[in-house]
């Protein structure tokens, strides 16, 4: 099998974002916070350079890798891409509450000495007395929005933002009934880039 011999991509880092890459550790630093991510299970090489238009870059770099191995490249530099994005705009989602009878309630609260709203409590699904309680993953923030039974959920991370996203949708899952009769639930409707 013919290996390629160097498969290689960068990301140009946006103005008021600095990264740091030291050993596959990567902190990104930006007007909305810092996030940092480690790379040590993936084998690549990544550096600083400077692109043809003397744009500062990111570049990851595989040598004489397989067909898997070279695909990791590209995953790296859409994580890379991702954690700038977050560090500078953030990310936001929107959930929707689905009922049909019973109403559903929904309080947002801080838990854990936290500044900004991270847990939130689900009352009456279904007509359950059972309270829900889920707690946001670390900088991530729940609140109401100004439209009628909707939730938002930001936070710089996009990996946070989707895991707190997916706890709350699979914490309301209809048990022992038929899922095409029974549609309630909290469902995601919007993902989106804060201020796009």
């Amino acid at each position: 099998m013919v290996r390629t011999i160097n498969s290689m991509q960068e990301v140009v880092v946006p103005e008021g974002v600095t990264v740091d890459v030291k050993a596959r550790e990567v902190t990104v630093k930006g007007k909305r916070g810092t996030l940092q991510r480690s790379f040590k299970h993936v084998s690549c090489e990544i550096k600083h350079a400077v692109n043809k238009k003397g744009e500062k870059t990111i570049r990851v770099e595989k040598w004489f890798g397989s067909k898997k191995e070279l695909a990791s490249v590209r995953t790296v530099c859409s994580h890379i891409g991702n954690m700038m994005t977050g560090v500078m705009n953030g990310f936001e989602y929107k959930m929707k509450l689905v009922y049909a009878h019973f109403p559903i309630n929904v309080a947002c609260d801080k838990k854990d000495g936290s500044k900004t709203p991270n847990n939130i409590e689900i009352r009456n699904f279904l007509g359950e007395k059972v309270v829900r309680s889920i707690k946001m993953q670390e900088g991530c923030t729940v609140e109401r929005t100004s439209e009628k039974d909707e939730i938002m959920i930001t936070g710089n991370s996009i990996e946070a933002v989707g895991i707190s996203v997916s706890q709350i949708q699979q914490t309301c899952q209809v048990k022992k009934k038929d899922i095409r009769k029974y549609l309630d639930g909290i469902y995601c409707t919007t993902r989106k880039v804060i201020g796009q």
